[in-house]
């Protein structure tokens, strides 16, 4: 499909961490964004926040993702989509609980797009290296040509007595399996191509509403534990800055080359002290143990290098998603 770079691009899960993001970086590139949203309510805030941008930014109400044709009157008069709308926690008892709105939101949208979407020329799908993993004890240098088959084995095997990582990345997995094989099966069908992005923990600072710090979503938590609970910031992983990701997928719509392929969206790797290291030095946080996470053994590690071939991207570095962090930290009184 050719290059998107203006028209209407409708966005789901409109209010949530990543997405909010994807919002503004897709206004500030010119686009009209239509956000789909649970309630009038759940919208509220975005309306406050992109008042600047006038009738370029409406919202949608979707009530329940999972309901068929949810997505059938949003998905009108829409040049490309942005699906970003899926639960991110580790503590689902039934697997369902993160399966069905996962796998089901994802056709969901897909199917409206294909019945409805006459506009539509790219579909883009958050997904996450969850999709990608192994979990391993030996050092691995993963790309997009890994899938990770062991999550969904688990599920399979253990049902509820399954972890509650292998449970999320499960729901990743089988998400993404099925939208690509639902353009496969209906690519004689349909007037768009689909890019699927797959970032590690997203980081950075906050545009969404979050009333309070018990409001934190999963990984905005981690990073806030990691810099005010003496002992939490042992271990580590990969990780993205949020700002980084939606700016991915402004660009996954502008590059033409991006149709079909899935992309890791990844800035390295980390050990937690590492964060602690890169704030300001005035910073009120804790400090841990200065340079402790210098010898920290990556065992785990992302190939980024198709997402500079075929995205141009650049990632920021961890010094200046720290200080962002801290400044909206501080910002709001926290």
């Amino acid at each position: 499909m050719p290059a998107i770079t203006s028209g209407k691009v409708l966005v789901s899960g409109a209010n949530g961490y990543i997405a909010a993001w994807v919002v503004r970086s897709l206004l500030d590139e010119g686009f009209s964004v239509r956000g789909a949203v649970r309630s009038v309510d759940k919208g509220a805030h975005l309306r406050e926040l992109f008042a600047a941008h006038g009738d370029k930014f409406e919202l949608a109400v979707v009530p329940d993702i999972m309901q068929d044709g949810a997505f059938d009157e949003a998905v009108k008069g829409v040049d490309a989509i942005e699906h970003t709308a899926s639960p991110y926690h580790f503590h689902a008892d039934d697997p369902a609980e993160l399966l069905e709105p996962a796998i089901r939101g994802t056709i969901g949208i897909l199917e409206s797009a294909r019945k409805y979407g006459t506009a539509v020329k790219r579909v883009v799908v958050t997904s996450s290296t969850a999709a990608v993993l192994t979990v391993s004890d030996q050092p691995q240098l993963l790309s997009e040509v890994n899938w990770n088959d062991q999550a969904p084995r688990e599920v399979e095997e253990k049902g509820r007595a399954a972890s509650g990582a292998a449970k999320y990345r499960a729901s990743k997995v089988l998400a993404e399996r099925a939208a690509w094989d639902f353009v496969a099966k209906h690519s004689a069908e349909i007037g768009w191509d689909l890019v699927v992005l797959n970032p590690p923990l997203v980081l950075g600072p906050m545009i969404h509403a979050v009333a309070s710090v018990d409001a934190l979503s999963t990984s905005t938590r981690q990073m806030y534990n990691a810099l005010t609970t003496p002992g939490a910031a042992g271990g580590g992983g990969c990780w993205t800055d949020v700002r980084d990701l939606a700016r991915a997928h402004v660009r996954a719509l502008q590059r033409e080359s991006a149709g079909g392929e899935r992309i890791i969206i990844a800035a390295g790797a980390f050990a937690w002290q590492d964060w602690l290291d890169a704030v300001p030095p005035a910073s009120k946080y804790q400090k841990g143990t200065p340079g402790a996470g210098k010898d920290h053994v990556h065992l785990l590690r992302y190939d980024n290098g198709k997402s500079a071939r075929v995205l141009g991207m650049e990632y920021r570095s961890m010094g200046d998603t720290a200080a962002a962090v801290v400044a909206d930290y501080e910002a709001r009184g926290w």
